[in-house]
C-alpha cells in the first residue's frame, strides 16, 4: 500500500515541478488558454488521487488487492473516469472566472501549486510511515478466530522486524527477531502468479497467521494435537477447533525425504487436501523460514497446505485492532 500512496503523491509532485518551470518562464502571467488547461489538469489530479485510493480501499475490503500489483485496471479506470469529471468541471466553471494577477502570477495557479505541494508532502510522509513504521490491514476471513475476526481492521508494526533495503531481501535495524506465537503479516510465499492453492490463486496476497514453528523446529500434528520437537505443545492455547470430528490420516506412502520436499515446495496441500489438516508432518522448518497456522485450525489454509514462509516475505506483526470500535484494543499474542 505504501508504494501506491507514494506513486499517487508523485503525480502531485510532478505537477508542482512543471508548474514551477512554467511559472519561471512567465507562462501564467495572464488569462491564457494554457492557464485554463493547466488548472484543469490540477482538478483532474485532485479527483484522481482520492478516487483511486477509494477503489483500492474497496477492493482491499473484498480481499482483491495484490501487493505485487500497483493498481488494477478497474482501479485505474475508476480514477480516470473521476479525473475526466474533474477536467470537465474545471473547464466549464474555472475558465470562465477572471483570476487576479499578482507579481506576474495567476492566483488560481498559485493556489493550485500550494495545494499540489501539500498533497505531495502529505502522501510522501504517509508512504514512508506505511512502508517503514505502521500499516493498516483488513482481516479478510475467519481463519484467525477467535483472536481476529473477518472485517477487523488492524495495525501492523512494520519496523519491529527491521527496515527493508530496497531491491534486496535484507533488512536492517531489527528491534527483535520473529518469535513463536507472533501474529505475522506476510506476502503469500510464491513467485508464480498462476500457482493454485486453497481453491484459488494466492500470489501477491497479504496474509496474517500465527508463528508455530521456528527455523530448525520439527512440527507435527497428530489427530489435531500439535507437537513441536517431538513434545506436545502445552502452550498452544490459541488453537481453536470447531469441528467435532478429525480428518483421518492419509494412507499414502512417502519415500524418505519426499514428504519434506513436497511440503517445502508447496505441493503437499494439493496432494493430500483436507487430510493434511489434522494429521500433518513431521516436517523440519528450513533456515530463515517459519511455519504458520491459523488460530481457527479447522478453517485455515496455512503452512499445512502451502509450506513455510521465508523471512523475505515477512511484513510485520499485528499489534492493534482499531475497528470496529467494539473490538478496539491490543491484539493478544
Amino acid at each position: 500500500m505504501s508504494e501506491k500512496v507514494f506513486f499517487l503523491g508523485m503525480i502531485a509532485g510532478v505537477y508542482y515541478l512543471f508548474s514551477h518551470y512554467l511559472k519561471t518562464r512567465g507562462r501564467f502571467s495572464g488569462d491564457t488558454v494554457l492557464t485554463c488547461c493547466w488548472h484543469a489538469v490540477f482538478s483532474a489530479i485532485v479527483v484522481f488521487v482520492p478516487a483511486v485510493l477509494l477503489a483500492v480501499g474497496m477492493d482491499n475490503r473484498r480481499g482483491a488487492v495484490l501487493s505485487e500489483q500497483l493498481f488494477t485496471n478497474g482501479q485505474m479506470a475508476f480514477g480516470i473516469l473521476a479525473a475526466l469529471g474533474g477536467v470537465l468541471y474545471a473547464l466549464l466553471r474555472g475558465c470562465a472566472v477572471k483570476a487576479e494577477i499578482k507579481n506576474g502570477l495567476n492566483q488560481v495557479i498559485k493556489k493550485d501549486m500550494e495545494w499540489s505541494s501539500a498533497i505531495f508532502s502529505t502522501m510522501l510522509a504517509a508512504s514512508i510511515i506505511m512502508g517503514v513504521l505502521i500499516q493498516s490491514y483488513v482481516i479478510q476471513a475467519d481463519s484467525m478466530e477467535k483472536t481476529l475476526l473477518g472485517g477487523d481492521q488492524v495495525l501492523l508494526n512494520k519496523i519491529v522486524f527491521g527496515l527493508p533495503i530496497p531491491f534486496t531481501d535484507k533488512k536492517v535495524f531489527k528491534l527483535r527477531p520473529v518469535r513463536r506465537n507472533d501474529l505475522l503479516a506476510f506476502r503469500f510465499p510464491s513467485q508464480d502468479p498462476d500457482e493454485f492453492q486453497c481453491g484459488g490463486k494466492q500470489y501477491g496476497k497479504d496474509i496474517v497467521k500465527r508463528v508455530i514453528g521456528m527455523p530448525g523446529d520439527t512440527v507435527e500434528i497428530r489427530k489435531g494435537k500439535l507437537y513441536v520437537n517431538g513434545e506436545l505443545d502445552a502452550f498452544d492455547t490459541f488453537g481453536n477447533y470447531i469441528d467435532g470430528e478429525r480428518y483421518p490420516k492419509s494412507n499414502r506412502k512417502f519415500e524418505p525425504g519426499e514428504y519434506q520436499y513436497l511440503w517445502e515446495n508447496r505441493r503437499l496441500g494439493n496432494l493430500l487436501r483436507e487430510k493434511a489438516m489434522d494429521n500433518f508432518g513431521p516436517v523440519t522448518v528450513p533456515p530463515a523460514n517459519y511455519l504458520v497456522l491459523g488460530d481457527n485450525r479447522d478453517r485455515s489454509c496455512d503452512s499445512r497446505q502451502w509450506g513455510p514462509v521465508p523471512e523475505k516475505y515477512v511484513q510485520g506483526s499485528v499489534v492493534f485492532i482499531y475497528l470496529p470500535l467494539s473490538r478496539l484494543g491490543v491484539v493478544r499474542q
